[in-house]
Protein backbone atom coordinates (compact mmCIF):
# COMPACT_ATOMS: atom_id res chain seq x y z
CA UNK A 1 0.00 0.00 0.00
CA UNK A 2 1.44 3.23 -1.24
CA UNK A 3 1.95 6.09 1.91
CA UNK A 4 2.38 8.98 0.40
CA UNK A 5 0.29 9.76 -2.86
CA UNK A 6 0.70 12.79 -4.52
CA UNK A 7 -1.49 13.74 -7.44
CA UNK A 8 -1.20 16.21 -10.43
CA UNK A 9 0.39 18.71 -7.72
CA UNK A 10 0.68 22.38 -9.29
CA UNK A 11 1.84 25.32 -7.59
CA UNK A 12 1.71 29.05 -9.50
CA UNK A 13 3.19 32.12 -8.15
CA UNK A 14 1.73 35.72 -9.58
CA UNK A 15 -0.62 36.25 -12.36
CA UNK A 16 -0.83 37.15 -16.17
CA UNK A 17 2.51 38.13 -17.22
CA UNK A 18 4.33 37.79 -14.29
CA UNK A 19 3.21 34.16 -13.40
CA UNK A 20 5.51 31.67 -12.66
CA UNK A 21 5.23 27.91 -12.50
CA UNK A 22 7.04 26.73 -9.41
CA UNK A 23 5.33 23.45 -10.21
CA UNK A 24 3.47 21.46 -13.27
CA UNK A 25 1.08 18.20 -12.72
CA UNK A 26 3.15 16.37 -10.22
CA UNK A 27 2.05 12.96 -9.74
CA UNK A 28 4.04 10.16 -7.79
CA UNK A 29 3.66 7.78 -4.66
CA UNK A 30 5.90 6.66 -1.81
CA UNK A 31 5.48 3.38 0.17
CA UNK A 32 6.38 2.99 3.66
CA UNK A 33 9.61 2.98 4.85
CA UNK A 34 11.66 4.43 1.12
CA UNK A 35 14.03 6.51 1.30
CA UNK A 36 14.30 8.85 -2.01
CA UNK A 37 16.35 11.49 -3.32
CA UNK A 38 14.89 14.54 -5.55
CA UNK A 39 17.46 15.67 -7.46
CA UNK A 40 17.27 18.83 -9.62
CA UNK A 41 19.09 21.93 -10.92
CA UNK A 42 18.51 25.52 -8.62
CA UNK A 43 14.70 26.81 -9.30
CA UNK A 44 13.53 23.13 -10.27
CA UNK A 45 10.51 23.21 -7.87
CA UNK A 46 12.21 21.07 -5.41
CA UNK A 47 11.91 23.07 -2.60
CA UNK A 48 8.50 24.21 -3.33
CA UNK A 49 7.22 20.44 -3.81
CA UNK A 50 8.72 19.90 -0.02
CA UNK A 51 7.27 22.75 1.23
CA UNK A 52 3.70 21.38 -0.14
CA UNK A 53 4.43 17.60 1.26
CA UNK A 54 4.84 19.16 4.85
CA UNK A 55 1.91 21.23 5.02
CA UNK A 56 3.81 24.07 5.39
CA UNK A 57 2.31 25.58 1.28
CA UNK A 58 -0.61 24.61 -0.56
CA UNK A 59 -0.67 24.19 -3.86
CA UNK A 60 -2.69 25.77 -6.21
CA UNK A 61 -3.97 22.84 -7.22
CA UNK A 62 -3.60 18.75 -6.97
CA UNK A 63 -3.82 16.46 -3.98
CA UNK A 64 -1.55 15.34 -1.22
CA UNK A 65 -2.54 11.89 0.63
CA UNK A 66 -0.03 10.23 3.55
CA UNK A 67 -1.23 7.40 5.18
CA UNK A 68 -5.17 7.84 3.35
CA UNK A 69 -5.48 11.54 4.82
CA UNK A 70 -6.32 13.95 2.34
CA UNK A 71 -3.73 16.72 4.09
CA UNK A 72 -5.38 19.54 2.18
CA UNK A 73 -8.65 19.45 2.80
CA UNK A 74 -7.75 19.95 6.71
CA UNK A 75 -8.83 23.62 8.13
CA UNK A 76 -5.46 25.52 9.22
CA UNK A 77 -5.63 24.25 13.06
CA UNK A 78 -6.08 20.66 11.70
CA UNK A 79 -3.40 20.70 9.74
CA UNK A 80 -0.84 22.67 12.24
CA UNK A 81 -1.69 19.78 14.18
CA UNK A 82 -1.17 17.50 10.78
CA UNK A 83 2.40 19.45 10.87
CA UNK A 84 3.56 18.52 14.46
CA UNK A 85 2.46 14.79 14.40
CA UNK A 86 3.16 13.19 11.17
CA UNK A 87 6.21 15.44 9.47
CA UNK A 88 9.34 15.71 10.66
CA UNK A 89 11.54 18.56 8.63
CA UNK A 90 14.99 19.04 8.77
CA UNK A 91 16.69 22.21 6.81
CA UNK A 92 20.38 23.02 5.58
CA UNK A 93 20.53 25.32 7.94
CA UNK A 94 18.80 23.47 11.23
CA UNK A 95 16.40 26.41 12.22
CA UNK A 96 17.19 25.94 16.01
CA UNK A 97 16.20 28.07 18.52
CA UNK A 98 19.11 29.49 19.54
CA UNK A 99 17.57 30.49 23.46
CA UNK A 100 17.06 26.91 24.20
CA UNK A 101 19.18 23.55 24.74
CA UNK A 102 19.78 20.14 22.88
CA UNK A 103 17.23 18.94 25.08
CA UNK A 104 14.92 21.65 24.29
CA UNK A 105 15.21 21.76 20.88
CA UNK A 106 14.69 18.31 20.11
CA UNK A 107 11.59 17.84 22.19
CA UNK A 108 10.24 21.09 21.47
CA UNK A 109 7.39 19.47 18.74
CA UNK A 110 6.26 17.21 21.36
CA UNK A 111 5.75 19.87 24.22
CA UNK A 112 3.85 21.85 21.63
CA UNK A 113 1.64 19.42 21.17
CA UNK A 114 0.76 19.26 24.81
CA UNK A 115 2.56 16.05 25.58
CA UNK A 116 5.15 15.18 27.73
CA UNK A 117 8.42 13.89 26.10
CA UNK A 118 9.05 10.78 26.98
CA UNK A 119 12.55 10.71 28.75
CA UNK A 120 13.89 6.91 27.94
CA UNK A 121 13.03 7.63 24.65
CA UNK A 122 14.91 11.10 24.51
CA UNK A 123 18.01 9.22 26.35
CA UNK A 124 18.63 6.90 23.68
CA UNK A 125 17.63 9.67 20.65
CA UNK A 126 20.91 11.50 22.36
CA UNK A 127 23.00 8.20 22.57
CA UNK A 128 22.08 7.53 18.80
CA UNK A 129 22.98 10.95 17.81
CA UNK A 130 26.16 11.20 19.97
CA UNK A 131 24.84 13.83 21.65
CA UNK A 132 24.64 12.75 25.24
CA UNK A 133 27.40 14.47 26.81
CA UNK A 134 25.89 17.95 25.17
CA UNK A 135 22.46 17.63 25.96
CA UNK A 136 22.37 21.34 27.92
CA UNK A 137 24.71 22.95 25.36
CA UNK A 138 22.93 25.43 23.27
CA UNK A 139 23.07 25.84 19.57
CA UNK A 140 25.88 28.37 19.42
CA UNK A 141 28.28 25.65 21.60
CA UNK A 142 28.15 23.07 18.68
CA UNK A 143 29.62 22.61 15.95
CA UNK A 144 27.27 22.83 12.40
CA UNK A 145 27.54 18.76 12.10
CA UNK A 146 26.28 18.79 15.80
CA UNK A 147 23.76 21.38 15.06
CA UNK A 148 22.38 19.15 12.55
CA UNK A 149 22.01 16.20 14.60
CA UNK A 150 20.25 18.13 17.17
CA UNK A 151 17.58 18.88 13.82
CA UNK A 152 17.46 15.22 13.13
CA UNK A 153 16.48 14.04 16.22
CA UNK A 154 13.81 16.95 16.43
CA UNK A 155 12.41 15.71 13.27
CA UNK A 156 12.96 11.91 14.28
CA UNK A 157 11.22 12.55 18.51
CA UNK A 158 7.82 12.71 17.18
CA UNK A 159 7.84 9.36 15.07
CA UNK A 160 6.28 11.36 12.25
CA UNK A 161 4.48 9.50 9.28
CA UNK A 162 7.32 11.43 6.65
CA UNK A 163 11.01 12.49 7.37
CA UNK A 164 11.38 15.47 4.85
CA UNK A 165 14.86 16.51 4.60
CA UNK A 166 16.04 19.62 2.56
CA UNK A 167 19.61 19.74 1.58
CA UNK A 168 20.09 18.02 5.56
CA UNK A 169 24.28 18.61 4.45
CA UNK A 170 24.59 21.56 2.13
CA UNK A 171 25.72 23.30 5.11
CA UNK A 172 28.62 20.94 5.78
CA UNK A 173 31.92 19.81 5.30
CA UNK A 174 32.34 16.32 3.94
CA UNK A 175 32.55 14.49 6.96
CA UNK A 176 29.89 15.73 8.76
CA UNK A 177 28.13 15.43 5.89
CA UNK A 178 29.08 11.44 5.39
CA UNK A 179 28.12 11.00 9.11
CA UNK A 180 24.41 13.05 8.64
CA UNK A 181 23.99 10.86 5.68
CA UNK A 182 24.92 7.58 8.03
CA UNK A 183 22.32 9.03 10.70
CA UNK A 184 19.43 9.22 8.07
CA UNK A 185 20.19 5.79 6.28
CA UNK A 186 19.60 4.19 9.58
CA UNK A 187 17.02 5.59 10.89
CA UNK A 188 15.13 4.77 7.91
CA UNK A 189 16.44 0.74 8.04
CA UNK A 190 16.43 0.43 12.21
CA UNK A 191 12.19 2.84 12.56
CA UNK A 192 11.40 1.51 8.76
CA UNK A 193 10.95 5.86 8.45
CA UNK A 194 10.24 6.90 5.05
CA UNK A 195 12.30 9.93 4.18
CA UNK A 196 12.11 12.35 1.12
CA UNK A 197 15.13 14.28 0.74
CA UNK A 198 16.82 17.07 -1.41
CA UNK A 199 19.94 17.12 -2.62
CA UNK A 200 22.38 18.08 -4.86
CA UNK A 201 25.14 15.58 -3.81
CA UNK A 202 24.95 12.78 -6.31
CA UNK A 203 26.41 10.43 -3.34
CA UNK A 204 23.97 11.11 -1.36
CA UNK A 205 20.90 10.71 -3.95
CA UNK A 206 23.28 7.34 -4.54
CA UNK A 207 22.52 6.02 -1.44
CA UNK A 208 18.71 6.16 -1.42
CA UNK A 209 16.28 3.80 -2.82
CA UNK A 210 14.97 5.71 -5.68
CA UNK A 211 16.03 9.19 -7.12
CA UNK A 212 13.43 11.31 -8.21
CA UNK A 213 14.54 14.13 -11.24
CA UNK A 214 12.31 17.70 -11.47
CA UNK A 215 13.22 20.20 -13.94
CA UNK A 216 11.38 23.15 -14.64
CA UNK A 217 8.97 22.10 -12.25
CA UNK A 218 8.18 18.83 -13.77
CA UNK A 219 9.58 15.05 -13.07
CA UNK A 220 11.80 14.50 -15.39
CA UNK A 221 12.96 10.82 -14.33
CA UNK A 222 11.97 8.35 -11.36
CA UNK A 223 14.34 5.68 -11.06
CA UNK A 224 15.04 2.71 -8.26
CA UNK A 225 18.39 2.39 -7.37
CA UNK A 226 19.45 -1.48 -7.18
CA UNK A 227 22.70 -0.15 -5.65
CA UNK A 228 21.39 0.98 -2.23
Amino acid sequence: MEFLTVEHISKQYGKGETRVDALSDVSFTLPKGQMTAIIGPSGSGKSTLLHILGGVDRPTSGSVFLDGQDVFKQNNKNLAIFRRRQVGLIYQFYNLIPVLDVEENITLPVIMDGRKPDRKQLDHMLELLDLANRRHHLPSQLSGGQQQRVSIGRALFTAPGIILADEPTGNLDSKNSAEIVRLLRESNRDFKQTMLIITHDESIALQCDRIITIADGKITNDTMNTAS
